[in-house]
């Protein structure tokens, strides 16, 4: 396995500040500057690893009741998108790497999705459900411009019939309006554009490579023009730092047309707060303090609440606060459009080449 490499301080395009060793690894390494070695004034870059995985399944199931979904599929381990926040992070550190620079660097990709894809759908006792895209690191990152793994899911998906939905926050999504129009058609799917900030300064500095902010409503927009049914996702919801952007960047998607809403509070899970914090420190000294208090005001006076009913939303006034703000900027935006969940009925296993069907031309 690839292992960490010790790193101190600002690294040119990435989003955490450090390279701590995972958590599960014998021997810890930190990081320190003792002042002898000569620092280049410009910062360093670190170049993506790319690492093929061989898996034996492509459809990850769970239980969790604040999900969302039970059935999702992610072709990605790792993001070079760099995003500060995000609640994958920690696991890289199964990996053997770190939650830190190795997250944004240390990239992994399933080559055979698409036929592991095809041979679960195959079985004869599948059940269709809807399958969500990118419930753990973006579908879209960069390297989908090569790998092209997400592309090879989609059209998958599409010769199934089968339903599902996407989350993301690169306007890379286009690329496949094709399929997306398609399938939106006949009712079998839906996308969600993750929209944390209208300040293009913020958004370079929380999630460095990532589309910039004006380039997803972009997204929104075009999706919504060819039938795509579009949620905007204001997550993660940070006090003291992006929250006061909540109702403007609501009424930006619904301008845009998105037809639905959603927001996560700003979860810290095991590593994500040090990485968190490390980063307001660096990047916003100003406020670090006041964000990280009001944090814990909304969670219990802790950094984070893992509790299922607590973690996505928070508790407390300034919890409520939000949740009040919210669901007012949605109805007043008219981001309250009601589904009816996506068609499971036209799910059909097509014909395999050679199959006697195609011999009498059926």
């Amino acid at each position: 396995m690839v292992q960490s490499a010790p790193i101190v301080g600002a690294v040119r395009g990435r989003g955490a500040k450090s390279n701590h060793t995972g958590r599960f690894e014998r021997q810890q390494r930190e990081d320190f500057d003792d002042g002898w070695t000569e620092r280049d004034p410009q910062p360093p870059r670190i170049d993506d690893t790319l690492t093929p995985l061989k898996s034996k399944t492509i459809i990850s199931q769970n239980d969790s009741p604040d999900v969302g979904f039970s059935a999702s599929i992610n072709p990605y381990i790792g993001c070079s998108h760099g995003c500060i926040y995000c609640y994958a992070r920690p696991a890289h550190a199964y990996m053997g790497l770190s939650p830190g620079l190795d997250f944004e660097s240390q990239l992994f990709f399933k080559p055979d999705a698409g036929k592991l894809l095809e041979r679960e759908l195959s079985a004869p006792r599948y059940k269709p459900q809807v399958i969500h895209i990118g419930g753990n690191t973006d579908p879209y990152q960069p390297l989908e411009r090569t790998a092209r793994v997400t592309r090879q899911v989609l059209e998958v998906l599409a010769r199934f019939n089968h339903p599902f939905s996407v989350i993301t926050k690169s306007a890379l999504i286009l690329r496949d309006i094709d399929i997306l129009a398609d399938a939106a058609a006949k009712n079998l799917c839906r996308v969600a554009i993750s929209v944390t900030t209208l300040d293009r300064k913020l958004a370079r500095s929380m999630e460095p490579r990532a589309a910039t902010p004006e380039r997803r409503i972009g997204a929104i927009k075009a999706l919504s023009d060819a039938g795509v049914p579009v949620i905007v996702m204001f997550a993660p919801a940070i006090p003291g730092l992006n929250d006061h952007e909540m109702e403007a960047v609501l009424e930006r998607a619904a301008q845009a047309g998105a037809q639905g809403a959603g927001y996560v509070a700003l979860r810290l899970p095991r590593e994500i707060k040090d990485l968190f914090r490390e980063w307001l420190a660096s990047d916003h000294p100003d406020r670090a303090s006041r964000v990280m208090s009001l944090v814990r005001q909304m969670r219990g006076g802790l950094d984070y609440d893992a509790e299922w009913s607590k973690r996505m939303k928070g508790e407390g006034p300034i919890a409520e606060l939000m949740s009040q703000r919210f669901h007012a900027a949605k109805k007043r935006y008219g981001l309250n459009a009601r589904y009816d969940g996506l068609d499971l009925s036209l799910f059909k296993v097509p014909p395999k080449a050679g199959d006697q069907g195609d011999l009498f031309g059926g």
